[in-house]
């Protein structure tokens, strides 16, 4: 069975959507794929180094255009900076540790989209719910 190329896929992936394909999205789109909530300022020192002449500002760029082309998610905890993941699509939430930051994705609560039911939607269609759990993640539980 034939493997596919990582760069062959994000580019089939933004021509999906209309994008191009440029390397700076592809590059994004790769970094992103192993999982992981990071930041524009981490994306930009792990891209740097293979994207020669890239700066902080691209990144925002590039991934202010794959949010809205629904490729990646931005999520931002209350008080900190947004981070992005590429887990899109399926409406889970997150677990977010109150003293180190570290956030990590949970299942849907319920199994279902959008999850919960507000008690009034105001004539809404109602898509998705984002939920954000806070606490003390083990490591943080244990140096308290």
């Amino acid at each position: 069975m034939p493997t596919t190329h990582p760069a062959t896929e994000s580019a089939a992936r933004l021509n999906a959507v209309g994008l191009r394909s440029t390397a700076p999205r592809r590059a994004v789109l790769e970094a992103l794929q192993p999982g992981g909530h990071l930041d524009a300022s981490e994306l930009y020192e792990r891209l740097k180094g293979d994207l020669p002449g890239t700066s902080l500002q691209a990144i925002y760029g590039v991934l202010t255009a794959l949010v809205e082309a629904n490729l990646v998610r931005r999520v931002t905890p209350a008080g900190g900076s947004a981070r992005y993941e590429a887990r899109v699509g399926d409406n889970h939430h997150h677990l977010l540790c109150r003293s180190c930051g570290r956030l990590e994705d949970v299942p849907c609560t319920v199994g279902a989209a959008p999850c919960l039911t507000p008690s009034e939607d105001h004539g809404f269609q109602i898509e998705a719910a984002e939920v954000t759990f806070h606490g003390l993640c083990t490591d943080c539980a244990v140096a308290g």
